[in-house]
């Protein structure tokens, strides 16, 4: 047990980085998509983020091709929800939403392990999820929530699915190859909806220090970290250690733009934390990764 913590630690600081580098872009993004619009925005940051993996290792057979580009479009559909909720939301909203995706994560994964066999839901995951739609409640004043409120919810279910999904799949293939094409996959994707939705465009000089941070940091450094770190640890201890993102997006906020909530949104948000370790604390003793011979894929 001694020897197994010891292996984790280095796992559980790459987890923190990632969090951190997570959290940290809300408020880049949240200014960004002002002059660039949101899934433009989303192509070329993960164009750079892909650019600069590749130079590093390229994609080779089937198999991570397949996983890929599975991972890489949970990713365009979570990013893509979340970028575009930013409109209509603060960043600290929408990092504490985003948050959600802990409590999502062992539900989906409860959901995944029923196609192999029985398995079981916790009542404390149940706890958590009615503390997380009461705090939900309290964020969005009384569920009238914004648009961008809701299409948040979604990023945090599509976050959640792939972090179930890496969890079985990250440690089959070449670490910098698999998250350069999902990142690749993100971008391809993310051009494909601005074309119809926005057309597309250049980036101006306004936004290229935002793509660089969110490109080279977020998408390439932060994945890369986190994908490592879940070829180590499985879903719900990630998803533990991920749940530092959010406190991340909520202190950047208020340092950065002065952003504050009202009583009812500071009660909202703090049950909400309450639902992500409620969860947490009932997943902790789940198995880590998924072998060969567990995994479904």
């Amino acid at each position: 047990m001694a020897d197994r913590r010891l292996t984790s630690r280095p796992a559980f600081a790459a987890l923190v980085g990632a969090a951190f580098l997570f959290g940290v872009t809300f408020v880049i993004v949240k200014d960004a998509i002002e002059d660039l619009p949101p899934f433009n925005f989303i192509g070329w940051r993960f164009l750079l983020g892909a650019v600069a993996l590749s130079l590093v290792a390229r994609p080779r057979g089937r198999a991570v091709w397949r996983d890929g580009l599975i991972g890489g479009l949970l990713l365009v559909a979570g990013f893509g929800f979340q970028t575009e909720g930013l409109l209509t939301t603060g960043a600290a909203n929408s990092g504490l939403i985003t948050g959600l995706y802990v409590v999502f994560t062992p539900l989906l994964a409860v959901a995944w392990n029923r196609l192999r066999g029985p398995a079981r839901l916790r009542p404390q995951v149940l706890v958590g999820t009615g503390l997380a739609f009461v705090g939900f409640y309290l964020l969005t004043e009384g569920f009238q929530p914004e648009v961008g409120d809701m299409l948040t919810v979604g990023a945090a279910a599509a976050f959640a699915a792939h972090i179930v999904f890496l969890s079985h799949l990250a440690h089959r293939h070449n670490l910098v190859a698999f998250t350069a094409l999902q990142l690749a996959v993100t971008s391809v994707g993310a051009f494909a909806i601005a074309a119809f939705k926005e057309g597309l465009e250049t980036p101006g000089t306004e936004v290229i220090g935002a793509l660089v941070i969110t490109g080279l940091g977020a998408s390439a450094g932060g994945f890369l970290l986190q994908i490592w770190a879940q070829t180590k640890l499985g879903a719900a201890t990630a998803a533990i250690v991920l749940a530092l993102e959010p406190a991340f997006a909520a202190a950047t906020a208020a340092v950065v733009t002065g952003t504050t909530l009202s009583g009812r949104g500071w009660a909202g948000a703090a049950l909400i934390l309450v639902a992500i370790f409620v969860v947490l604390a009932a997943t902790t003793d789940e198995p880590e990764v998924a072998t060969e011979a567990t995994s479904p894929h």
